[in-house]
């Protein structure tokens, strides 16, 4: 089966200390970062050793993951198995990009992210460049605070064009329309995010397809439903994989609605949804799909569109500062 693991091992620490983050910050011991090594070096284990399946990997850390080594070898080694159909990271883009050569970049991908104020703005923008040069398939985003809107339209002019810059809804904030219009000039997806999606009792791929798993292996539907179906190391999950809907009011996190079966966004990311990098509009090479019209549970025009689009099955007829050891 086509199997996509979003894994979360208790790495908390984090280079950045931005204002507006809702991830955990701590300190990690060096016995805390010991115990995420093993943890991830299990979990390695398991998806090179689980050839059965065509895997798909998204790993979305507490806190920073890419400067600490293990992580990096992790992706290289998980981008070389014939099995493993992608594997990306969300990653605030501090560590060296050199470690990428070494990794297949026809399976490695990152999901970048810039902060304004965490670091220089012409040295985040030449790693971006490095990764481009290089041949690695990334995004890049910001969180639209009205205090990012220069650095957002300053990075968008200076990424390489086929580069897709991405705008999350800052938590909490209100988007007026012509805020919203501004965001929207730089990503044409952002109406996605700007308000959260109503998903109780809709169909949604997470807990058939996609799967979230902990550094103790304990599997669930995803990051937001705190229900397990098993665990990853005995097998167990697997009696529990089956269609779902969603227990929860709205979705208002990309990595958790962007597998809603009621909205079109498996086809808006056919092959990058989970690196967060869109298809290329009909006509284009690189240009993601615009959006056109109001956002509602179903999608920007109200329609529902389903099928294969890269990752998962196809969709069901009828459903709807601070480091305690050298970061290297």
């Amino acid at each position: 089966m086509d199997l996509t693991l979003l894994y979360r091992g208790p790495l908390a620490s984090c280079d950045y200390d931005c204002p507006y983050c809702p991830f955990a910050k701590r300190r990690d011991t060096p016995a805390q970062l010991r115990a995420d090594r093993a943890a991830l070096a299990r979990f390695s284990a398991w998806a090179a050793a689980n050839t059965e399946d065509r895997l798909s990997v998204l790993f979305t850390p507490w806190g920073e993951g890419l400067v600490r080594s293990w992580y990096r070898r992790t992706l290289t080694e998980l981008s070389h198995l014939p099995h493993v159909r992608r594997v990306a990271i969300q990653t605030n883009l501090s560590c060296r990009t050199a470690w990428t050569a070494d990794a297949d970049r026809d399976t490695l991908a990152l999901w970048c992210t810039y902060h304004p104020g965490q670091v220089p703005y012409e040295r985040f923008l030449a790693k971006c460049r490095a990764l481009y040069d290089g041949g690695v398939r990334f995004s890049v985003g910001i969180v639209g605070l009205p205090a990012h809107l220069p650095d957002a339209r300053r990075l968008r002019a200076d990424l390489p064009e086929p580069v897709y810059l991405w705008v999350n809804a800052a938590e909490g904030h209100g988007y007026t329309d012509a805020e919203a219009a501004g965001w929207t000039a730089l990503d044409p997806l952002f109406p996605y995010s700007r308000r959260p999606h109503p998903s109780r009792g809709l169909p949604c791929r997470t807990g058939e397809s996609v799967v979230s798993v902990d550094g103790d292996g304990t599997v669930r539907r995803c990051h937001f439903v705190p229900a397990e179906l098993g665990n990853l190391y005995d097998g167990s999950y697997r009696a529990a994989l089956r269609p779902r809907a969603c227990p929860r009011a709205v979705c208002d996190c990309h990595i958790g609605y962007v597998h809603l079966e009621s909205l079109p966004l498996y086809d808006v990311f056919a092959g990058g949804v989970l690196e967060r990098v869109p298809a290329p509009a009909p006509g284009t090479r690189d240009a993601p799909t615009p959006v056109v019209g109001r956002v509602g549970a179903s999608g920007p025009d109200g329609s529902v569109r389903r099928g294969r689009a890269g990752e998962g099955p196809p969709a069901r007829q009828g459903a709807v500062p601070q480091t305690s050891e050298p970061a290297e």
